[in-house]
């Protein structure tokens, strides 16, 4: 028996966005991101230079990027450091609240399905991904099991994202002295040849190839 629960309904304006306009993320977010890159040791004019990101407009951050140049930013970032890891690191070392008010109001949540209903009803404040009509992140009961998924469509053309927004979840928890509440991680992208990092953040089970992007809850 499978049930789905979807934790809240995506506001229709943000759908409209996504559906109509190119994507976008929040300065915040690209900002973040360049600071953390430029922390492990990547020249920031480089960054800005191969993303084709104005330094200017990330002095506010809820000023809209391409979603586009984020991707490049990632991608530069993880050789101009030398990390092919980068995006797992960011999501561990970043707190969502640094880069945006939406880390403020899921840290404000009583419960952790709460700041989930959060995520999904503001997430276009972070950033906007194609997920046709259906939430970005769905709780599924499969045999008697929990998942938290991420439904974003084509995952694999920036696998980077499922990396950093699972790592984010985990650390984020963790710095609140949580129960560790993941089981299993499921990712649809191939293994990478760093393995070992997502042993060590993740702290369970990783499969790769699998057909869903999904963390199995406690």
């Amino acid at each position: 028996t499978i049930t789905t629960t979807t934790t809240t309904t995506t506001p229709a304006i943000i759908q409209g966005a996504t559906a109509m306009a190119e994507l976008t993320v929040a300065a915040g977010l690209a900002r973040g991101l360049m600071r953390f890159a430029v922390s492990k040791g990547a020249s920031q004019t480089a960054l800005a230079e191969r993303s084709g990101i104005d330094l200017k407009d990330l002095q506010d951050q809820d000023k809209r990027i391409p979603f586009a140049s984020y991707v490049a930013l990632m991608r530069a970032g993880k050789d101009l450091c030398g990390d092919p890891a980068l995006a797992l690191h960011y999501g561990e070392k970043n707190d969502l609240a640094d880069i945006s008010i939406l880390g403020l109001i899921a840290h404000a949540a009583e419960t952790m399905l709460d700041a989930l209903r959060q995520l999904n009803r503001y997430r276009g404040l972070v950033i906007e991904v194609d997920t046709g009509t259906t939430d970005r992140f769905e709780h599924v009961r499969k045999h008697g099991e929990l998942w938290l998924v991420d439904n974003r469509r084509n995952p694999n053309d920036f696998p980077e994202l499922t990396e950093s927004t699972f790592a984010r979840m985990v650390g984020g928890t963790r710095q609140f002295g949580t129960t560790p509440f993941v089981k299993a991680v499921h990712v649809t992208h191939a293994e990478p040849p760093y393995r070992a990092e997502y042993d060590r953040i993740f702290q369970a089970p990783v499969t790769f190839e699998s057909d869903k992007n999904a963390m199995l809850i406690d």
